[in-house]
Order: structure tokens, then C-alpha cells, then sequence
């Protein structure tokens, strides 16, 4: 009866094992995952110790030598099968270990299996040996997962954590049988032993599962840490897309927006142009003209409040919204820039300019505002040609005396 339960158990598991094996290969070739080729390894190797055991069921070989190979191939198969589910585990860690040389495992893992098939002689000592490598292994591995980051592996931890518990019931199941001549084991163990494959098999699925939530958790979190980086470079191309590479400002293409914000909540628009400035071009030459843009942008940015937004709206012009409504606090700035651009600064002429200033009330149309700044400053400049003429006679008389 017991030999009838252990075929059938044997063979559950085995075709469990294929469903498996041949799931994860199909699930490997299809994402090109590294972290699943140890899984797919894992369950070749879980596969090729049903194999072991099904051929010397069916050929049923006699004497020490036979018993010996049979040994190593299953000790090193199932051995192979809990390091690389190890493995497999740890593939999945933010931090992973250093992955030692799969040679040097092999190697270990096959002089163990060697001393094992010449140490056993039982199928009692193959059990509780290969049962206690299972429950030590995975055990340590279904508590180190549960301590890091639970929520991600909490799946794979208990798939770990099922198959050493049925693995430490087997190794005592093996040992008491074992030691069945001396002190006669209960009846039920033998059943036990006889059907625990397929036990085996339901915790194999359990950490199957395990592996693929794992690996769908990591998925999306990588997909979610491309769309932030996404919508981040999305900000940094707008960003570009926005901004006057010669002065820092902002461009017109930024206006809209701006302008749109200023219709619900209210603003205050300044229209600032530069006097002169084509002198400053002709005379001077255009790398000082870009001087002189950048030096005002620099003053605007340095007076106006880091929430207010700068815009260059034209080659000399410029647009400043901000929500300060205070007449007397708005002509204050406009002469500390005044001040800060009175004088020479290197290469740069004083920079002189024009304003003009409109209020946008919450649902007032912004166009209309900006329209009206442009102008007051435009008649803001034709009542200070007088003093811009007087002002370019005196250079050019100091210049000729020179």
C-alpha cells in the first residue's frame, strides 16, 4: 500500500514539477528577465531528482555501487534545486549579494553529493539528509526575506517557509523511521513518508507564486520608476521648451500659460524695453547687446520675488507677472533696477529702460493687460526722449573729446 501512495505521490509531484519548469521557461523567454534564469534552473534541477528517483523506481538496480550513483544524482540535483531557489530569491533584492561563481557552487555542491552517496546506504538517511538541506535552506532564506521589505516577497516567504516545515516534518519522519528497529515508529508515518511528495508539490506552487508576484511587483515598480523619470524629463524639456537660453527667463511660448493663471487669480503685469539698444548693437557690437540682456534679466530676477515670472518677450523687451498689487512697493523695485543699472559693469554700458504697468483683476482679460502695459511703457519712452537725446549728445561729445 505504502510503495502504490509513494508512486503516485512521486509522480504528482513530477508532473507538478513539469507544469512548472516548462511554465517558467515559456515565462523567461518571453520577458528576457536575468533574474528568472535561476528559477528556470531551479526547477530543472527539482525536475532532474524526479527523474533520478522515477528511473531507479522503474529499474530498480541492485547492490552498493548502483545505490551510490542513484544517491549523488539526487543530492546534487535537489541540492542545485534549493541553492538556486536561494538564488532566485536573492535576485529580487534591491541590495543583492555578490553571486558567488556558479563553478565554485557546482563544485561544492558536488563533492558534498559524492561524500553523501558514499556515506548513505538508506533511503531513510537519503531522506532525512536531503529533507534537513531543504528546511535549513530555505528556512534561512523565508526568514531573511520576511525582514526585508515583507510586502514585496511576503508570497515567496511563505512558499519558503511552507516547503521547510514539510521538510523539517520529513526529516523527523525519515529519522524515526530510521530508527524504526530499535523503537517501533508509529503506522502513520510510513503513509506519511509515503504521500509527501505531493504535499511537496502544493508548497512548490505556493513559492512558483510567490515568484511570479515578486517578479510582477518588481515590474511595476520599475515601470513606475521609468514614468516618474518620464514625467520628470517631460518637466525638463517643457522646462527647455519655455526658457530664453541667453537670458534664463522665460520666452513667449511660456506666456499663454502665464496669462491664463493671471485670468483666475489675479496679477500684476510690468512691460519693461531697453533705450536704446539698437545703439548698443551698432555701436558696441551684439556680444555686448547680449551682455546687457542677460545683465537686465539678472537685475529683474535679483529685485522681483522668486514666485514672480520673468519673460522675455521680444529681442529688448520684457514681462514680469506678480501677484504684489501695492503701487508704491511695485515703483520701488522698478527703481532699485534702475539703480542696480545706472552705472557700467565691465563691457556694459548703464542700461537705461522704460515701463509700463497694468493690473489683471480675478477674470479680467489678461490680453487686454499686457496691451495696456505696452502702452504706458511706450509713453513712458516718448516722455523721456528729450532726456534720452540730451543723454546719447553728452556720450558722444565725451566721446569725441577722448
Amino acid at each position: 500500500m505504502e510503495l502504490m501512495l509513494w508512486r503516485w505521490s512521486t509522480m504528482v509531484q513530477a508532473t507538478s514539477v513539469v507544469l512548472i519548469a516548462g511554465f517558467f521557461i515559456a515565462l523567461a523567454h518571453s520577458l528576457g528577465r536575468d533574474e528568472l534564469r535561476s528559477w528556470v534552473g531551479a526547477w530543472l534541477a527539482n525536475l532532474a531528482a524526479l527523474l533520478v528517483t522515477i528511473v531507479f523506481w522503474l529499474l530498480r538496480p541492485e547492490g552498493v555501487f548502483a545505490f551510490g550513483v542513484a544517491t549523488t544524482a539526487y543530492l546534487f540535483s535537489k541540492t542545485m534545486f534549493v541553492v538556486l531557489l536561494i538564488d532566485g530569491a536573492a535576485g529580487f533584492s534591491i541590495r543583492r549579494p555578490a553571486r558567488p561563481s556558479y563553478a565554485g557552487v557546482l563544485g561544492v555542491v558536488a563533492m558534498l553529493s559524492l561524500s553523501g552517496g558514499l556515506v548513505i546506504r538508506t533511503i531513510d538517511q537519503l531522506g532525512l539528509v536531503q529533507a534537513a538541506v531543504i528546511c535549513l535552506g530555505l528556512g534561512a532564506s523565508a526568514i531573511s526575506l520576511a525582514r526585508s521589505h515583507f510586502d514585496r516577497h511576503g508570497w515567496l516567504a511563505t512558499g519558503f517557509a511552507i516547503r521547510a516545515l514539510l521538510a523539517l516534518a520529513e526529516s523527523a519522519a525519515y529519522a524515526m523511521h530510521w530508527n524504526g528497529a530499535n523503537n517501533p515508529a508509529p503506522a502513520f508515518l510510513a503513509t506519511f513518508i509515503s504521500v509527501h511528495s505531493s504535499f511537496d508539490a502544493g508548497a512548490e506552487w505556493v513559492i512558483a507564486l510567490g515568484c511570479v508576484l515578486t517578479l510582477y511587483s518588481r515590474i511595476q515598480g520599475e515601470l513606475t520608476q521609468s514614468n516618474t523619470e518620464l514625467k520628470h524629463a517631460q518637466v525638463q524639456l517643457r522646462d527647455l521648451l519655455h526658457r530664453d537660453q541667453l537670458t534664463d527667463a522665460l520666452n513667449r511660448r511660456a506666456l499663454p500659460n502665464l496669462l491664463r493663471e493671471a485670468h483666475a487669480g489675479g496679477a500684476t503685469l510690468l512691460f519693461f524695453d531697453l533705450d536704446d539698444f539698437k545703439r548698443i548693437n551698432d555701436q558696441l557690437g551684439h556680444h555686448v547687446g547680449d551682455t546687457c540682456l542677460f545683465r537686465f534679466a539678472g537685475a529683474l530676477r535679483d529685485v522681483f520675488a522668486a514666485h514672480d515670472r520673468i519673460v522675455r518677450y521680444a529681442g529688448d523687451e520684457f514681462v514680469v507677472l506678480t501677484q504684489e498689487r501695492d503701487a508704491d512697493i511695485i515703483a520701488e523695485r522698478i527703481r532699485r533696477v534702475r539703480s542696480d543699472l545706472a552705472s557700467a559693469s565691465g563691457p556694459t554700458p548703464s542700461i537705461h529702460f522704460s515701463v509700463g504697468v497694468a493690473h489683471v483683476d480675478p477674470g479680467d482679460d489678461p490680453e487686454a493687460a499686457l496691451l495696456k502695459a505696452d502702452r504706458a511703457m511706450y509713453a513712458a519712452k516718448s516722455a523721456r526722449v528729450p532726456e534720452m537725446r540730451s543723454k546719447y549728445q553728452r556720450e558722444k561729445r565725451a566721446d569725441l573729446s577722448s
